[in-house]
Parts: structure tokens; sequence; C-alpha cells
């Protein structure tokens, strides 16, 4: 079913000379400006009585300004009952922790049984936002703490946070080699020249930064906390490969099984098995879209993730000796 939008103001006199869809854009900031301009161009908003569909038509101030339009319902996706892990949701939002094996958006291979559908289930008013309110994403196989806006205005409020990098996503992995200090990865990421399913680091992609610290050293590995300045597709997983240190289990980026000398069964065993990546979204912190308070949340890693810790500190300790 649509959601009607009706709006009636008075332009304000600053706006005077301006045009009307950055007029919008300012009177009406829980839509974004593609909408409204959408709106325009279909003859959904009207100055003093009249319609108006240019949307560089210029106001003078003092005109009464209306909006009459219809959100349709996206009724391309199934609403599906996929169980949630949901950690946080008011009427605005709602934060999930993700688990691995999870798609979050259909697409090709993928038609469905992904987060988008368990949402649309879970919070059936979804199907007239965007993609159901996703803003973000994560890989199928990465877990932890995503956002979803509930309304059109909470998801218009966060994409522009995003863009302005107001929220703040941290990360724990298990990288392969020994990272002797933390550091910062800044270099652009864009689609792959010849195999489209990946990403590359290429001068022509956009701007990507990666910040990353070490948090424990093992015989040939490295737990780190990383946190994104941007957030491009595989990001994390391209610029840990890029600086030689794959994540442990990553199938796309190099991240295959590189167990350290004399090794324990256990360990060799568990490295071969581990088909994922060892990526974790464990933080997520924003300000409210709608009532502009701070809030954070944490995502404790998974069971997978934290045995793979367990087994290279145990490994770890077991030959110690064979370092003096």
């Amino acid at each position: 079913m649509a959601e009607k939008i009706q709006h009636q103001n008075i332009v304000p006199e600053s706006c005077l000379g301006k045009r009307l869809d950055q007029t919008l854009a300012q009177m009406f900031p829980d839509y974004s400006r593609s909408r409204l301009k959408d709106w325009i161009l279909a003859g959904n908003v009207t100055l003093n009585g009249q319609v108006i569909t240019k949307a560089r038509e210029k106001v003078v101030g003092g005109e009464n300004i209306e909006i009459n339009a219809e959100v349709e319902a996206d009724i391309r996706f199934e609403p599906q009952d996929i169980p949630l892990d949901i950690v946080y949701e008011d009427d605005d939002i709602l934060v999930i922790n993700k688990p691995k094996d999870l798609v979050v958006h259909p697409g090709a291979g993928n038609p469905d049984g992904t987060v988008l559908n368990a949402l649309l289930h879970h919070c059936p008013q979804l199907d007239v936002v965007p993609r159901a309110g996703i803003v973000h994403r994560l890989d199928k196989d990465t877990t932890g703490l995503m956002v979803v806006a509930k309304t059109i205005a909470a998801q218009t409020n966060l994409v522009e946070a995003l863009q302005a990098r107001e929220i703040t996503r941290e990360y724990e992995a298990v990288a392969n080699g020994i990272m002797t200090a933390g550091g910062t990865v800044d270099e652009p990421i864009g689609r792959h020249g010849t195999k489209r399913t990946q990403m590359a680091i290429s001068p022509f992609g956009r701007p990507s930064v990666t910040h990353y610290r070490v948090m424990e050293k093992y015989r040939l590995h490295t737990r780190l906390r990383l946190r994104l300045e941007t957030g491009r597709t595989h990001q994390i997983r391209v610029h840990m490969a890029h600086i030689t240190h794959p994540l442990v289990g990553d199938p796309v980026y190099g991240g295959r099984p590189r167990p350290p000398k004399n090794a324990t069964p256990e360990l060799l065993e568990y490295l071969r098995g581990f088909k994922r990546q060892a990526l974790h979204a464990t933080m997520l912190s924003l300000f409210h879209p709608i009532t502009g308070e701070q809030m954070t949340w944490h995502a404790p890693i998974p069971d997978d993730f934290k045995k793979l810790v367990e087994l290279l500190k145990e490994d770890t300790q077991l030959n110690a000796s064979d370092e003096y």
C-alpha cells in the first residue's frame, strides 16, 4: 500500500531567488533531494495553488507551498519469516546483529532469503521506505551490527550522516601475517578490471580510508581492531590484502590457510575449515536520526571467530619456547 505525503508551509523570505528544488530541500529536510525533485517533475508540488513542474523555478519568498504525493510500496520483494537478532528498536530505527551466511539485499544468485526479506516481515511498513530502510551493508559472511531506518525521514538523515562520516563503525578481524603496529590505509577502491564481482585498489576508484590497530599478535597471525572512515564495498578486505595481510578465511582476496610451523592439529584443521573472512562489525555509534541522541552498541564476536582466536592463542603459548 502507498503512504500519502502531505505538507504545506510558507516559503521563507530568505529563499528569495532560490530554485524550487533547493527551497524544498531546505524546508523539508526529511526527504532526499532526488525524491523532492521527482515530486516536482511529477506535478506533486504547487506554489500558491499552481502546479510547478520545473525544479529550476525561482521563488521569491512568502508563497504558499504544498506537497501532495504518494510513496508507493515496493512489491518486488516478499516478506519472509527469517529470525533477526535485534539489538535495539524504536519507532525510527532498528539495529541488528547479522549472522554469517546471510545476504543483506536480494541480487543475482540470492533472489530472497535475505536481511531485506526478514525486515519486511518484521516491520511491514518498511515496504514504502527505499531498500526497506537499509542504509549500509555487510558482506554475506561478515557478521555484526547494522542500523536500519524504519521511516523515510530516518533513512534520509542516516544516509546524510554516513556521507558526512558521522557514523562510527568498528570491526574486529584476524589477518594473516605478523603486524607490528597499527596504521592507516588510504587507497581508492573501484571495481576490478576483469573480475566484475571483485573490488580492487584503483586510481580511478572512490576515496577509501581504513584505520587499524593491533589488538593481539600470534605466531603467524594478528588480531586487529579497525575503524572505517569510508564505507566502500569489501573495503577492509581489499585494504588488508593490499598491505599483504589478507583476512583469515577470505575466499576472494587471498586469505588461504597459512598455519605456523608445528601448529597444533586442531588449529590446522580449523584454519582449513574456516571458509569465511574473519571479520565482525563489533561497534556502531551514531546520533539518533530523529532525536539527535548519541547512541552506541556493541556486539560480541561470534562463536566461530571466538574459537579461532582461542586456538591461535593456545598455539602461540604452546610454541613460546621455540622463540628462545
